[in-house]
């Protein structure tokens, strides 16, 4: 029988972070959802927080701290997509990007370190994407938010495994969940006409990948596996074989290739 964790979840208002926070509960875990709109859910504690307000979230670590005595997994969830040209993003664009899904993670994990040091244990899962091994054409500052997050969890993990933390990533391909209504889209890139009418045909692939994709409990099923693993790996790719395949390739073939793949694939 699992031991029960106090467990931190980002984004835990819909899609992946809701139903891991569902199941995670369900197995009697202690769960505290973060998101920015109220909640409320029987067996799951809820808690307003915007990751990217940096002493947001560490007065409600610290609240966490104080009720539940120790914090023994984070997982970083929370994130959001901007579609576009890169050369034609704005300043907020970028800014709301980065600073969501990267500047997030960084601000959760720097809050919740000293508690995990002090009790020399505990597991950080961070939500990164197969758009962070490879770079998605017009998902581009999403792809370099999730590169992020690959680079800065293989330091991390470097550096805290003497306190015995363990950090993991976990990479995603398409999933049916919320992302895809609530991707912002950049209108300079849709009127602009050079840009426009290509950003306007790899949306439509990305959006039919996406709805076709694999159910959100797929992936809450394996974050639940690393939660309550002894020794979780630094690294899980979640995905069709398709797309699984294509991070393999990805490994493989030369950059000029793989842009070449890239392009004909999102015909860019």
């Amino acid at each position: 029988m699992q031991t029960q964790q106090v467990i931190i979840i980002t984004g835990a208002s819909s899609g992946f972070g809701k139903a891991t926070a569902e199941l995670l509960a369900a197995k009697g875990h202690k769960v505290y959802g973060l998101c920015r709109r109220a909640m409320e859910h029987e067996k799951i504690s809820y808690r307003s927080c915007d990751v990217r307000d940096r002493a947001q979230v560490q007065a409600v670590v610290d609240s966490i701290v104080a009720e539940a005595g120790r914090v023994d997994v984070l997982v970083n969830n929370a994130g959001m997509g901007i579609g576009g040209a890169l050369e034609l993003a704005t300043a907020e664009e970028i800014d709301l990007q980065m600073g969501t899904n990267f500047m997030g993670c960084v601000n959760m994990c720097q809050a919740v370190l000293p508690q995990m040091r002090r009790q020399r244990k505990g597991k950080i899962v961070n939500l990164s994407s197969i758009g962070g091994v490879m770079g998605l054409p017009y998902q581009g500052f999403y792809s370099a938010s999730k590169f992020a997050i690959e680079g800065f969890s293989e330091a991390l993990a470097a550096e805290v495994r003497r306190f015995g933390i363990r950090v993991s990533m976990v990479e995603p391909g398409d999933f049916a969940t919320g992302f895809t209504g609530s991707r912002r889209n950049s209108e300079a890139t849709l009127r602009d006409p050079d840009y426009g009418p290509v950003f306007s045909r790899s949306l439509a692939i990305i959006e039919k990948e996406e709805n076709g994709g694999l159910k959100p409990e797929v992936l809450a099923r394996r974050i639940v596996k690393i939660v309550e693993a002894k020794r979780p790996s630094l690294r899980y790719v979640v995905a069709n074989l398709e797309q699984w395949l294509s991070v393999v390739i990805k490994r493989i073939l030369s950059g000029n290739q793989m842009v070449a793949i890239l392009r004909n694939y999102y015909k860019s």
